[in-house]
């Protein structure tokens, strides 16, 4: 999944827009969005690929505008829509694979994130997606298209000025770790953390020397708590489901290691900005709070049982919940669109306040 989430660079920033914090005044903008990642971030690359997960069909997108089934794996919109809507950029982000997408819309920025892919390429080889370490040059290919819609220099000066968002990493530990143990005959747990993390410094320079300056990196989700690791844990998982709380501290050791990670390649790159994306605390908080939000229903998706279903198996026969806007997951993996929503609240009020304290902190 990923909630690997995106995920997230969520700033209720306005593209030219002066934001008061604390009586200081921050002055951002950003030219386009770019999206590199996972499931949580593909908003339809996966319809151009040779691969059984894809969400272009129902009753994926029963909830986003016209009812339409894109490609992304929920009932309606992702993070990255919602992060180029708050930065007043667009609407909804589109997939760079598809083959009709206007000029216009790379002006703005693209998604390149690909569902079923992770930072481990071994995570790709039964999935078929395009793995994140593949991504850049998806991204370079977009720079030269670029280049021939506005010129080099224009070309550079919006992907030097975009806000590029990073999420990935729950596939590569569900399908490699837990579900598949491949990888657990190599390494320990904190062994592949510090294995994946290493994937993660190797991208990151990729996209600064292609060009990107300022990113967000979202960390791990509660992955115990995902309803497809609940079913494939208990044997009587229509009965017995709780969130699994070793898998739980596997994300939060990750996201801790990650959170350190981050200001040491920030500083190993001039002129870049290298935020850590929390993900875990608003959908920690979802699922044992849901009342709060308005949830009634967090170890189950709304998607037929909610057990196992996702990709193929949520389709046009499945039966699905009357409300999902009372669920936090759509399928069994992936959140709703009103899950996104508060994730991408609370992340615009954590990213602030990082950015608030970093430029205190060059003043």
């Amino acid at each position: 999944m990923a909630i690997s989430a995106n995920t997230l660079f969520l700033l209720s920033l306005a593209c030219s827009t002066t934001i008061h914090i604390c009586n200081a005044q921050i002055n951002i903008t950003f030219t386009a969005v770019l999206i590199f990642g996972d499931s949580t971030m593909d908003t339809g690359n996966n319809n151009y690929v040779n691969t059984l997960f894809k969400g272009n069909h129902t009753p994926y997108g029963q909830d986003f505008p016209g009812k339409v089934p894109t490609g992304r794996f929920s009932d309606g919109k992702l993070v990255p829509d919602m992060v180029a809507s708050l930065l007043k950029i667009k609407e909804t982000v589109p997939p760079f694979l598809d083959p009709n997408i206007p000029d216009n819309e790379l002006k703005t920025g693209v998604t390149f994130a690909s569902a079923a892919s992770g930072y481990d390429d071994l995570t790709t080889i039964l999935s078929r997606a395009i793995p994140v370490s593949k991504q850049p040059e998806m991204f370079k290919k977009y720079i030269e298209r670029l280049k021939g819609v506005v010129g080099e220099q224009e070309a550079m000066r919006i992907v030097n000025g975009a806000l590029v968002v990073v999420s990935s990493g729950t596939n590569d530990f569900c399908f490699n770790f837990y579900d598949v143990p491949s990888r657990r005959f190599e390494f320990s747990s904190n062994g592949y953390q510090d294995f994946l993390l290493k994937k993660v410094e190797d991208f990151l320079k990729k996209l600064y020397d292609l060009g990107g300056r300022t990113m967000v990196i979202a960390g791990l989700p509660p992955m115990g708590c995902l309803p497809i690791q609940m079913t494939t844990r208990f044997e009587l998982p229509g009965i017995f489901r709780v969130c699994l709380e070793d898998q739980n501290s596997d994300a939060q050791s990750y996201n801790s290691k990650l959170e350190k990670l981050l200001p040491q390649i920030q500083n190993s790159l001039p002129g870049s900005k290298i935020l850590y994306g929390d993900i875990y605390t608003p959908l920690d908080d979802m699922i044992n709070n849901p009342e709060k939000y308005g949830f009634v229903e967090t170890k189950r998706g709304c998607c037929g049982t909610g057990l196992f279903e996702s990709a193929l198996l949520c389709n046009s026969l499945t039966p699905v919940c009357e409300n999902a806007s009372q669920y936090v997951f759509w399928d069994s993996i992936h959140p709703t669109e009103a899950a996104y929503r508060v994730l991408v609240k609370y992340l615009e009020k954590d990213l602030l306040t990082k950015i608030h304290n970093s430029v205190g902190e060059n003043n």
